[in-house]
C-alpha cells in the first residue's frame, strides 16, 4: 500500500474479525485498531518486496580471506505462518569464504529481510543458509537459529520454557567435523564486554 489516501484492504477484513470475536470496533479502544493492525502487518511482513540478492550483490569484495567469518547472536522477530503469532530469538550466520566477502551488516538485513515473512523457523533458517551459498559459493554455510515460540507459549501446549533450535550446514559445515565443531563452539562462546 503506497497511496496514502486509500483504505488498505486489510483494514475492513481486521473490523469484521472483531465483529466475528464478539467486540464494536467503533468502541474508544478499537476504533483505530484496524488501521494500525494493517499498518503493523504491512510492517512486520515486508521481506515479501525486497530481494535477497541486491541485499547482497551491493556488498561483495573479491578477496583472498579463507578462514570462517560469523555473525552471531543476530536478532529476529517473525510471525509463526500457522498461527500468525510471533516467534522471536537470535540466529548465527557463518561462511568460509571462497574468493568473495559480503560486509557484515548485510548479512542482519538478510536475516531480518527472510524473517519479515510468514514464516516457519525451519524454512528461515534454510532460506538464509541457500541464499548465501548461491550468491557468495563459499566454502561452507551455517545458519542455527534460537527461537521462542509465543504459539507454544499461549496456546496449544503452553510450554512457557520451551524454544527451538535448527540449523541448516552446507559445504563444509557439512562434510568436514572439525568445521562444525568450531563453528557451534564459537556460537556458545559469552560476548565480552566492550564497555
Amino acid at each position: 500500500m503506497n497511496d496514502s489516501d486509500s483504505v488498505d484492504p486489510i483494514k475492513p477484513l481486521v473490523e469484521s474479525l472483531l465483529k466475528e470475536l464478539g467486540e464494536d470496533p467503533g468502541r474508544d479502544g478499537l476504533k483505530r485498531t484496524p488501521e494500525r493492525f494493517a499498518k503493523s502487518m504491512r510492517y512486520l511482513t515486508r521481506g515479501y518486496s525486497q530481494d535477497p540478492r541486491e541485499i547482497l550483490n551491493d556488498a561483495l569484495f573479491d578477496v583472498t580471506y579463507d578462514e570462517m567469518v560469523i555473525v552471531k547472536d543476530i536478532e529476529l522477530y517473525s510471525l509463526c505462518e500457522h498461527h500468525l503469532l510471533p516467534f522471536f530469538g537470535r540466529a548465527h550466520v557463518a561462511y568460509i569464504p571462497n574468493g568473495k566477502l559480503v560486509g557484515l551488516s548485510k548479512i542482519p538485513r538478510l536475516v531480518d529481510m527472510y524473517a519479515r515473512r510468514l514464516q516457519v523457523q525451519e524454512r528461515l533458517t534454510s532460506e538464509i543458509a541457500s541464499i548465501l551459498d548461491e550468491v557468495l559459493q563459499p566454502k561452507g554455510v551455517g545458519v542455527v537459529i534460537e527461537s521462542i515460540h509465543l504459539c507454544m507459549m499461549m496456546r496449544g501446549v503452553a510450554q512457557q520454557n520451551s524454544f527451538a533450535i535448527t540449523s541448516s550446514l552446507r559445504g563444509e559445515f557439512e562434510s568436514d567435523s572439525k568445521t562444525r565443531s568450531e563453528f557451534m563452539d564459537l556460537i556458545r562462546h559469552q560476548k565480552p564486554s566492550f564497555a
